[in-house]
Formats: structure tokens, C-alpha cells, sequence
């Protein structure tokens, strides 16, 4: 009697530690650090894309038209507005609410670097690009945003 009540307490707690074991998702708005934009990270087929929503600047002071991808290394892709921009891809869970394998473009230079995420809690979320190995690299806690 005793091993069987222990048995279903064990199953018990069991299951209730896997139900509240949950994955926290990326998928909505964010901004950065420096809150000069908001992003929306959405689903993209099986993975996870970024896009640029909003910027606090959104006109070129110097020609007061809509900022553009001005420093973007392909020519064509230079006029291209910043806004609607989908600057992240790729993104495929890999483990403990991190998103992996991504790629990020930095509109401010034109390079786009190999890329992580990884959410902390329901609020924030570590980015982090780098070139080669992840130990190197420029990291961000992005906020979301209500």
C-alpha cells in the first residue's frame, strides 16, 4: 500500500513538473538597449525572422525623406526603407529558451553577423552576434515591448 501511494505521489509530482516546464518564446515586439527601434521577431516557416517595426528617428535629417539601408554592401539594396526591414533569419530553438544558428544585419554598418538569442524571462532576452565563435561578439538585453 505504502509503495503504490508513493508510486502515484512520484507520478504526480512528475507530471506536474513537466507541465510547468515551459519554453519561453521570443515571438513578439522588442527593442533594444538603446530604444532607437522596435523589432517584431515572428515565425517564418519553421524558424524564427526579424523585422524592424519602428525607429525613433524614422526621416533622414538630411534629406527628411524616410531613413533608408544606406550602408547595405549590395548597391540595389540601398534604398531599401528601414522600415518593414527583416533583419534577422534563421532562427532554429536549440535549447533552454535559446534561439540559434540565426543571422543578424546591422543596418548602422552593413555587415550581418552569425547570431543568437536567448529570452531570460517573460521581459527580456540576450542578442548576441558574433563572427566564428559566440564567446566573441557584441551582446544585447532587448526589453519587450506591451
Amino acid at each position: 500500500m505504502k509503495k503504490t501511494l508513493f508510486l502515484c505521489l512520484a507520478l504526480l509530482l512528475g507530471f506536474t513538473g513537466i507541465a510547468t516546464a515551459q519554453t519561453l518564446s521570443p515571438v513578439g515586439m522588442w527593442t533594444n538597449a538603446d530604444k532607437k527601434a522596435t523589432f517584431e521577431i515572428y515565425k517564418c516557416g519553421d524558424k524564427l525572422c526579424g523585422k524592424i517595426v519602428t525607429v525613433a528617428v524614422p526621416n533622414d535629417p538630411a534629406t527628411g525623406k524616410p531613413k533608408v539601408d544606406k550602408n547595405n554592401p549590395e548597391p540595389k539594396l540601398r534604398s531599401q526603407p528601414l522600415l518593414g526591414l527583416v533583419f534577422m533569419r534563421d532562427f532554429a530553438y536549440d535549447s533552454e529558451n535559446k534561439w540559434d544558428d540565426g543571422k543578424i544585419y546591422d543596418p548602422e554598418n552593413g555587415k550581418t553577423y552569425s547570431c543568437y538569442m536567448k529570452v531570460l524571462n517573460a521581459t527580456s532576452m540576450e542578442v548576441k552576434g558574433y563572427i566564428g565563435f559566440s564567446m566573441i561578439g557584441r551582446s544585447q538585453t532587448w526589453t519587450r515591448v506591451k
